[in-house]
């Protein structure tokens, strides 16, 4: 048996952060089951319609929406999230309770969907150590500030999701990066998505102040819906059309 350490960067491996955290069969049940299931299509939803229709709710509104489903799902799981909290596992959904799908919006990070990791923290298969930084890395251990060390035979550095404007800045130049500005996140005024309110995905799908540049990101849904937007404007400018966009 080998010993690896996960180090992950915020406030989930031995160390741990704060992290939104919900089963993908609570997620089928309350939230996307309704739109992305058999039984959904059985009742003439079809992926484009629930595509069209995620994407029609107002960003503002949204985490309003959310808040019961999450509180319905906290209930439902009480028994992971008791197992968690008694693990030393520090989880919550969101800085306001709206859940995973607003912090991603948010954020595009801070969120886990349970399939077995959180199990395996709860019958300690994965053990936590938080509440001190890393002094130093060793030979074959990790020392934290507070003088513990951890035998590792590998040290996994997960810092989680980079931002798309740091990727441009490495990609292209620093310049570039700062001319396009922030990528994603709603000006939400929560932690890692400052103000002003933005209303919808920062730079997102649409042309940037970089001439020539877009960026295209998301999950699925968005790849799907978004993309016949980005076609339609590149067609639009390709055949020299008034576009306001």
């Amino acid at each position: 048996m080998h010993n690896i350490l996960c180090i992950i960067t915020a406030r989930i491996g031995h160390f741990k952060r704060e992290n939104g955290t919900s089963t993908s069969e609570a997620l089928l049940e309350y939230a996307w089951g309704r739109l992305y299931s058999e039984a959904a299509l059985e009742r003439g939803i079809t992926t484009d319609l629930a595509d069209l229709t995620v994407a029609s709710v107002p960003h503002k509104v949204l985490p309003a929406l959310q808040k019961p489903l999450y509180q319905t799902i906290a209930k439902r799981d009480a028994w992971l999230y008791d197992g968690l909290a008694r693990a030393g596992f520090l989880h919550d959904f969101g800085e306001d309770g709206s859940g995973i799908h607003t912090c991603y919006l948010r954020r595009g990070a801070g969120y886990y969907i349970e399939t077995g990791a959180s199990r395996m923290i709860i019958d300690s298969r994965i053990k936590l150590a938080a509440g001190a930084g890393i002094e130093r890395i060793n030979e074959r251990s990790l020392t934290l500030a507070n003088g513990t060390e951890l035998p590792a035979d590998l040290i996994v550095f997960a810092t989680g999701y980079g931002d798309m404007n740091q990727w441009a800045a490495q990609l292209i130049s620093p310049e570039v990066a700062q001319n396009v500005g922030r990528v994603w996140g709603l000006g939400s005024d929560t932690k890692y998505d400052p103000g002003p309110w933005e209303g919808e995905l920062r730079n997102m799908w649409k042309p940037t102040k970089q001439e020539g540049l877009w960026f295209f990101g998301g999950n699925l849904m968005q790849a799907r819906h978004y993309s016949m937007y980005v076609a339609l404007q590149l067609k639009g400018r390709q055949e020299q059309l008034a576009i306001a966009v």
